[in-house]
């Protein structure tokens, strides 16, 4: 008998749902909030009341596009956290509204797992490696940059954290100060492709270990812009090439150090990026000339399972119905889970 995961994600600002049988991706449907932009931000509120309205209709493409009816859906995967607590509550009361009236299991999955397994999501049609255990995940996104072991599908060891801002938090906030929109990061990524990356230089952090910190960076940033702008009240404007080249390298530059330096410490040279700010060119380019150099096997994940989705929920999920992890009704989703939860 199959096994076909219906998978839930509304962790922050994203409605997806996806349909996932015996391994295979079915569908994957993602409505993506507009209203953001103009706030320049996330606004909670508006996310968790979009996610009321958008979530039945996103479900119930998922699910015709698959061909599936809930008559064929095993088990529930959602996400359990982290996130945005109203948005998690929406997609978790759907979840089990649902699993109740179709009688079948749920499963709460860690969003965090979700995007490191993103590597292994596989469409119907095709066939390719997946990272093999154990190896090194570098999960950057908006809130997270993760070094992370890879020990087994539900074996995972720490090896650094941010102490402070995430990668993706310094792209955004430093895109804010020189008036781009929301999100900066790819805005960021588009405007340094023809920039210089050597023509500014910032302060770069000194965290001992395997830890990361951006705070110290972006304030650097803030403080180059206000010295210059004394001077000449268009630089931002006459060198915002140079300056997202420049931005963007030093941010890359930190996360392939701490990288290699994880490399060195475990000898492990299985390597695979995920999250949000894995989409970013710089990073990609980056990643793949280095593992070129030092003989790694590197895993770059397909553009479209950087950013949030329902798919790579439905593959953890997958993988914890099988082990036969499930979860009771009366699951809570947590703003703040940790990583090994």
């Amino acid at each position: 008998m199959s096994i076909c995961i219906l998978g839930i994600e509304s962790s922050c600002d994203d409605t997806s749902a996806a349909v996932l049988c015996d391994g295979k991706l079915l569908s994957n449907v993602i409505n993506t909030q507009e209203i953001h932009r103009k706030y320049g931000g996330v606004v909670p509120e508006l996310a968790s009341r979009a996610h009321q309205q958008n979530i039945v209709l996103v479900v119930k493409e998922a699910l015709e596009i698959a061909g599936k009816s809930m008559r064929d859906i095993s088990a529930i995967a959602f996400t359990k956290g982290p996130g945005l607590l109203g948005s998690l509550l929406v997609g978790s009361s759907f979840a089990k509204g649902l699993a109740v009236s179709s009688n079948i299991p749920i499963i709460g999955v860690n969003h965090l797992h979700g995007h490191i397994f993103a590597h292994f999501i596989r469409e119907s049609t095709e066939s390719s490696v997946n990272p093999t255990f154990p190896f090194l995940c570098l999960l950057v996104s908006g809130g997270h940059t993760l070094i992370v072991l890879v020990k087994a599908y539900t074996q995972f060891e720490i090896l650094g954290s941010t102490i402070d801002d995430a990668a993706g938090e310094a792209f955004d906030k430093c895109a804010k100060v020189m008036g781009l929109g929301y999100p900066g990061g790819p805005e960021i990524d588009r405007l340094a492709s023809t920039g210089n990356p050597t023509k500014f230089k910032f302060a770069k952090p000194n965290i001992p270990g395997l830890d990361f910190s951006f705070s110290g960076l972006k304030t650097s940033f803030l403080y180059s812009l206000r010295d210059n702008i004394k001077n000449n009240s268009n630089f931002i404007s006459d060198n915002l090439n140079d300056l997202s080249a420049s931005l963007q390298s030093e941010i890359v530059n930190i996360l392939l150090d701490k990288l290699s330096k994880a490399v060195k410490m475990t000898g492990i040279t299985e390597i695979a990026i995920s999250g949000g700010v894995s989409a970013n060119s710089g990073l990609r380019n980056g990643l793949t000339k280095l593992g070129q150099e030092n003989q790694w096997q590197v895993h770059i994940p397909k553009i479209k399972y950087t950013t949030d989705n329902a798919a790579m929920v439905a593959q953890v999920g997958f993988y914890m119905f099988v082990d036969g992890k499930t979860d009771s009704i009366d699951i809570l989703p947590q703003a703040r889970l940790s990583f090994s939860v």
